[in-house]
């Protein structure tokens, strides 16, 4: 995958661009927030889609565990119960290496990473997929923890939310994918 370098401005729902100026303002001088920010901070606007990742694994090998997600992710996934399951658990095999590969880049970069995704619902109208994944730390520097919040917008207006579990079966358009500068005013 391509990563672009974009400005904060790129994300389009306001529920990812509150989280992306939380995210700054928690950053302050440390290269990343400490995650104890998410634990203080009241994220019920957004908790129906965002799921918490606990970053495990050694130097050479890093994996991403489910620790908590809302209700439109579980929608994403198709899924029961994600909860203590890693993503490549999750994902499908086919899909591994483009659906991982945006986690990966937040953890490596420790930057914000933005994508977009198009599907159609069951009626033919185009959804677009937002995620945004931020990384956190304990100590400001190590990524431990990353949030990503999910956005589904159908500028058609309402879509068959049904349609939600199909990205992990149905056709999907890359239109997306990018780092976001930290350093550029939201």
């Amino acid at each position: 995958m391509d990563f672009k370098i974009v400005r904060p401005d790129a994300v389009r729902a306001i529920n990812q661009r509150w989280l992306l100026k939380f995210w700054k303002r928690h950053r302050g001088m440390a290269g990343i927030p400490h995650w104890q920010a998410i634990e203080s901070e009241n994220l019920s606007r957004v908790q129906d889609n965002i799921s918490f990742l606990d970053v495990t694994g050694d130097n050479e090998v890093k994996r991403f565990q489910v620790r908590q997600y809302g209700v439109n992710v579980m929608k994403v996934y198709g899924e029961a119960d994600c909860r203590g399951r890693f993503l490549d658990e999750i994902v499908p095999r086919d899909r591994r290496t483009t659906g991982l590969m945006p986690y990966y880049q937040a953890y490596s970069t420790r930057q914000p990473v933005y994508t977009i995704w198009d599907v159609n619902d069951k009626n033919g109208r185009l959804i677009h997929f937002e995620r945004l994944i931020l990384p956190f730390g304990g100590d400001g520097e190590s990524v431990e923890r990353l949030i990503s919040a999910f956005e589904f917008i159908c500028e058609d207006g309402a879509f068959d939310d049904a349609a939600l579990h199909r990205l992990q079966n149905g056709a999907l358009t890359l239109r997306l994918c990018a780092t976001i500068e930290a350093e550029a005013a939201v």
